[in-house]
C-alpha cells in the first residue's frame, strides 16, 4: 500500500504543476479533443504534460520509464541478454502439463522512448492472463543507437529466443510477436524479414497496435481528421520519425506535404497506399491535398523511408503472402488509424488471415497508461484485452 500512496503523491505533484502552468497560458485550450474521445479531461490534461516536457528529452525519458510495478507472486521474472539486446522474461509460476506458448512484446515509443520498464504491467498482464511466458525486449534507443540498430536488435533477439525457446518451457511453434506504434513497426519487420527463414521455427501469430506502417502519405484521411489530436499529432510523428532517423527536421513540413515522394513511386505503391483504399465510413470530412511540387533534395535526404523496415507496407506481395495470422488494433483518434487499415487490406488481398478490433474512443498511446489505476483509460483495457484473447487462440 506505501507504494500506491507514493504513487498517488507524485501524481498530484505532476497535477498541480500543470495546473499552475495552465493557468498562466492557454495552451491548455489549443489542442483538438474529440467529444467523443475516451475520457477528453484527462487525456486533454496528460497531453498537456507532455507537450511542456517536450524541450526535456531527458525528462521525457524518465517518465515514460514507468513507476516501479508491484511484486507478482504470479511469475519469475528475470532480467536475460539476447545476442546482446536486453531483455525481461516473465514465467508463469504455475507448473504447466506442457510447453506453454511465447509472447515477445516489442514496445513503442517511436524508437526514442519507452523502455522495458514503462511495459511492465502490460506483459505481466499477458503473462498471467494468457498463461504465457513473456519476452519484453529493451532495444537500445536512437538516435545514440543510430537506424537500423533497432530493427536488427528486435531481429537478432527474436531469432535467439526462437532458436533457445525450449530452454524457457515454450513449444517454439507456439510463438507470437506483439507491438505497439513503433514496436508494431518493428513486430512486422521481423515477421516480414522471418517469412523465408527455413533454419528456425516459423512466427505463430502478430499483434500489431495502432503500428506505424509507412511514410509515404501523410495526408490519409486519419491524418486530417487526427492532425492535433494528442497523444501524436500529426506534424510530431514526422518529427519523431527524422529524429529516429538522425535527419535534420527542417525536413518537416516539405515532407508533410508529399514533396519527398517522386511520383514514379507514388504511381507504383498507390494500389497499396491511397485513400481509395480506406473504407467510405472511415473517409467522412476528408478533403484531398492539393498537388505539391516534388524536390529531389528531400527525396535523396530520406531514401530510409522507402525501406520496408521503416515503411512496411512497401514489402512486396511474394513476403505480404506468407505473413502469420495477425491482429490488428486500430483507434479512432488516431493520427495511424489508416496505416492499420491499408495493412488490413494488403494481409487479407494476400489470403493471411487477419482479426481486427477497432477501439472508437480510443487514441494513440492509450495502452502506454494501462495497469495504473483511475490514471488509466477505459481504452487501455479494451486494447490489451483484444491482444490477450487473440493470443489465447494460439
Amino acid at each position: 500500500m506505501e507504494s500506491y500512496y507514493i504513487l498517488v503523491l507524485l501524481a498530484g505533484i505532476l497535477v498541480a504543476f500543470v495546473l499552475l502552468v495552465l493557468i498562466a497560458t492557454d495552451h491548455f485550450f489549443k489542442e483538438q479533443i474529440p467529444s467523443d474521445v475516451d475520457q477528453p479531461a484527462k487525456l486533454r490534461l496528460y497531453h498537456c504534460l507532455y507537450t511542456l516536457m517536450d524541450i526535456l528529452h531527458t525528462l521525457i525519458r524518465l517518465i515514460t520509464g514507468g513507476l516501479p510495478a508491484w511484486q507478482d507472486s504470479q511469475l519469475f521474472i528475470k532480467d536475460l541478454h539476447f545476442d546482446g539486446v536486453p531483455m525481461r522474461i516473465y514465467l508463469p509460476r504455475e507448473p504447466s502439463a506442457s510447453k506453454r506458448r511465447g509472447v515477445i512484446f516489442i514496445h513503442g515509443g517511436c524508437g526514442i522512448f519507452g523502455s522495458i520498464r514503462s511495459y511492465e504491467r502490460i506483459c505481466r498482464y499477458i503473462a498471467r492472463k494468457s498463461d504465457s511466458v513473456v519476452v519484453s525486449l529493451g532495444y537500445h534507443l536512437a538516435p545514440e543507437f543510430r537506424y537500423p540498430a533497432q530493427t536488427l536488435e528486435c531481429l537478432s533477439a527474436t531469432v535467439h529466443f526462437l532458436k533457445t525457446a525450449d530452454t524457457y518451457g515454450v513449444d517454439p511453434a507456439r510463438i507470437v510477436v506483439c507491438g505497439d506504434s513503433v514496436g508494431g513497426t518493428f513486430a512486422t519487420s521481423v515477421c516480414q524479414e522471418l517469412v523465408h527463414r527455413t533454419d528456425i521455427p516459423k512466427i505463430r501469430a502478430q499483434v500489431l497496435i495502432y503500428p506505424f506502417l509507412q511514410a509515404l502519405n501523410f495526408n490519409l484521411p486519419s491524418h486530417q481528421k487526427n492532425a492535433a489530436v494528442p497523444f501524436l499529432l500529426r506534424e510530431r510523428a514526422v518529427h519523431f520519425i527524422l529524429k529516429y532517423l538522425n535527419k535534420d527536421c527542417s525536413l518537416k513540413e516539405p515532407m508533410l506535404a508529399g514533396s519527398h515522394v517522386p511520383e514514379t513511386i507514388n504511381l507504383k505503391y498507390r494500389k497499396w497506399i491511397s485513400p481509395d483504399l480506406i473504407p467510405d465510413e472511415f473517409k467522412v470530412g476528408y478533403k484531398p491535398p492539393l498537388p505539391t511540387l516534388f524536390l529531389p533534395q528531400v527525396h535523396e535526404e530520406v531514401q530510409e523511408l522507402f525501406e520496408p523496415r521503416v515503411s512496411p507496407l512497401l514489402a512486396e506481395d511474394a513476403v505480404v503472402c506468407a505473413l502469420p495470422d495477425t491482429c490488428i488494433v486500430t483507434c479512432e483518434h488516431d493520427v495511424l488509424r489508416d496505416d492499420g487499415l491499408l495493412y488490413k487490406k494488403r494481409l487479407e488481398d494476400n489470403n493471411v488471415h487477419v482479426t481486427w478490433h477497432h477501439v472508437e474512443k480510443g487514441f494513440h498511446a492509450a495502452l502506454g497508461f494501462f495497469g495504473y489505476g483511475i490514471f488509466s483509460f477505459p481504452s487501455s483495457n479494451t486494447i490489451i484485452n483484444h491482444a490477450v484473447d487473440f493470443i489465447k487462440g494460439y
